[in-house]
């Protein structure tokens, strides 16, 4: 009998242990489901809230560059309207009343003066060039005299320099690397990974944000 109970109990301690196990099997796989959502969330908020910060900074350039925009063409209009009134209002109003100077009560004085331009049309410069000849006031005519020399001809434009020189000239030779073809040749050694002395060449590498404005 002391046996047969002792069977029975051992079966029970060993279905509870099972069951146990089973227990805390499932509670780990849930702990671990929760661990696993969690993280994911945490890291779904923090690259949330990275983007949330960078679509702000990007709405932030935007729109100074929007107002930087509106203010330039503000001070383009703004100066277009001082031109009328100082070009033609003004003088208009103090030639009806007789008057070609007021003071202001702050001490401030308006006076009209002359004031002289020109400007000669492109069709109409070498007849303009040819009075001027004719009448003697070439002297303001300003020659400069340039011969161009394409990429590859360094050596022929030192020539012509001396040529000239010789014949009693004194030509001024420009030297220069357009821009663009700098900044094309710094990048291709840059990226090449080709060593050059950029501080000689005043070169950089930096970064740029450019905003690129979408239609309305």
């Amino acid at each position: 009998m002391y046996k047969i109970i002792s069977v029975i109990v051992k079966a029970q301690r060993g279905a509870f242990n099972h069951e146990r196990r089973n227990t805390m099997s499932d509670l780990e796989r849930l702990m671990e489901q929760d661990f696993e959502q969690t993280n994911a969330t945490s890291v779904e908020k923090i690259d949330q809230q990275g983007l949330t910060s960078v679509a702000a900074l990007a709405r932030t350039i935007r729109d100074k560059e929007a107002r930087i925009s509106d203010l330039e063409q503000t001070l383009k209009e703004q100066k277009k309207e001082l031109l009328k009134l100082t070009d033609e209002e003004m003088p208009s109003m103090l030639a009806e009343i007789g008057m070609s100077s007021f003071a202001l009560d702050d001490g401030s004085t308006v006076e009209v003066k002359q004031t002289y331009g020109a400007s000669i049309l492109v069709d109409k410069r070498p007849e303009a060039y040819d009075w001027l000849r004719d009448h003697g006031h070439d002297d303001i005519i300003k020659n400069t005299v340039l011969c161009q020399f394409g990429r590859g001809e360094d050596d022929q434009a030192g020539a012509f320099a001396a040529f000239a020189q010789k014949q009693g000239f004194i030509p001024e030779q420009k030297t220069e690397v357009h821009p663009q073809t700098l900044r094309a040749f710094v990048k291709e050694r840059c990226e090449a990974g080709e060593d050059f002395p950029m501080e000689l060449f005043g070169a950089w590498v930096g970064q740029r944000a450019v905003i690129k404005r979408g239609k309305k």
